[in-house]
């Protein structure tokens, strides 16, 4: 299984993927839902994001397109979209207020310090539990490694066992009105890393950035 960088004309592709992961999640109909609208508003509002990380972080998948991962490097503060505001509304429609409010929710759980969030893991569901996700995260395991930070991520509970065998461990759960509920997971820096310089005096801006398939 070959996992390569994503390139620019992958965006689009990455931001269906994601979509077609999410869509039968109960987040996902959570945030939106009518399930006739819920597939084109997850890949637009994802869309934003996606296109985002190619800026301000990074996104790697496997090379038959099967899966992804989209990650953001707050090793610094980095700025939201741009016009997002105006770009989450035409994407979410009337559904932007509870993109809103789990923005809002998340805030509250994110590491104040530089760290590495993991935004998206995401796998075709036609290609889950073949192993997609295991070779994902043994593959952002080592690049976490290598950089000496820690990594943060908010996922359903049915996927918290996968990310506790790669040193993710539990954060208090954030659990949505009438919805479901979230685990936020966290990975500490590897000690034996030389990590990279940061400038910890400043804090993270701690904008949703995503949610996982």
């Amino acid at each position: 299984m070959r996992i390569r960088a994503a390139r620019w004309t992958d965006k689009d592709l990455v931001a269906a993927l994601i979509a077609d992961a999410l869509h039968s999640s109960p987040l996902a109909a959570w945030l939106v839902p009518d399930p006739q609208q819920r597939h084109q508003v997850l890949t637009d509002v994802v869309g934003i994001w996606v296109e985002h990380a190619m800026f301000f972080g990074d996104i790697h998948l496997t090379d038959d397109l099967t899966a992804a991962t989209v990650g953001f490097h707050r090793y610094r503060p980095i700025p939201p979209p741009a016009n997002y505001r105006i770009r989450l509304t035409d994407a979410a429609g009337s559904h932007a207020d509870r993109f809103d409010l789990l923005d809002s929710l998340l805030s509250t759980k994110q590491p104040t310090e530089p760290h590495y969030h993991l935004a998206f893991l995401a796998v075709r569901p036609d290609a889950q539990k073949a192993g997609y996700g295991t070779a994902l995260l043994t593959h952002h395991r080592s690049r976490l490694d290598s950089i000496g930070l820690p990594s943060w991520a908010a996922v359903l509970a049915e996927r918290e066992h996968l990310f506790a065998r790669y040193g993710y461990t539990p954060r208090p759960p954030i659990t949505l009105p009438n919805g479901p509920t979230l685990r936020p997971v966290r990975r500490n820096a590897h000690r034996s890393s030389s990590g990279l310089p940061i400038n910890t005096s400043r804090p993270v801006d701690n904008r949703w950035q995503g949610f996982h398939a």
